[in-house]
């Protein structure tokens, strides 16, 4: 049976995933556990008949390995080398630039293990950030003062809704939307800056 993996095994894999990927804490012990249950399914169909892949002894090294994932996420957490808060700031700033709303951005980052009240703290509060990243997605979109030529009722009220999907208050829609181009295009400058 191939060996479970074990602490320095699992903080070598940890590592690795660190020096490719920001990641919060949650994330991180996903990543340590797909790893185990990887493990776990490659010992349980071992072809091998000389090895005993005994269910029981398979499900105490998934647990044992699980203690050490744990273990291993506390020592990278304690070091700071794993930061909850500062994923969150930098993924923020990243998901305003890419024209993405306050509500958006907190339902992102809890996605990623980022845990609520910290989200909600992350996501920017200023009223021109929030309109520079709705101007950001009509600019993606072609839509308001990017959009070719003039728009029906019609068109106006789907452009609305393509904001309001987008998690922006109906106020910062209809300012982005009613926008001259230039300055427009001078506010979204301004959010990348």
């Amino acid at each position: 049976m191939i060996p479970p993996p074990d602490d320095a095994a699992l903080h070598d894999a940890a590592l690795a995933h660190l020096a490719r990927y920001a990641t919060t804490e949650a994330n991180l012990r996903r990543v340590l556990g797909r790893r185990i249950d990887r493990w776990a399914r490659a010992a349980g169909a071992d072809p091998d008949p000389a090895d005993d892949a005994d269910p029981e002894a398979i499900a105490a090294a998934v647990a044992g390995a699980r203690a050490a994932a744990d273990r291993v996420v506390a020592r990278l957490v304690a070091a700071g080398a794993v930061s909850d808060a500062a994923f969150a700031e930098s993924r923020a700033r990243s998901l305003v630039r890419a024209g993405r709303s306050r509500r958006a951005i907190a339902a992102a980052l809890v996605a990623k293990g980022v845990p609520s009240d910290l989200a909600r703290a992350a996501a920017p509060e200023d009223a021109d950030g929030e309109l520079a990243a709705a101007l950001t997605l009509a600019r993606r979109r072609r839509i308001g003062p990017f959009r070719a030529g003039e728009a029906d009722p019609d068109r106006r009220r789907k452009e609305l809704a393509i904001l309001a999907r987008a998690g922006f208050a109906q106020d910062v829609a209809r300012r982005a939307l009613g926008m001259d181009p230039a300055e427009a295009e001078d506010r979204i400058l301004a959010l990348r800056r």
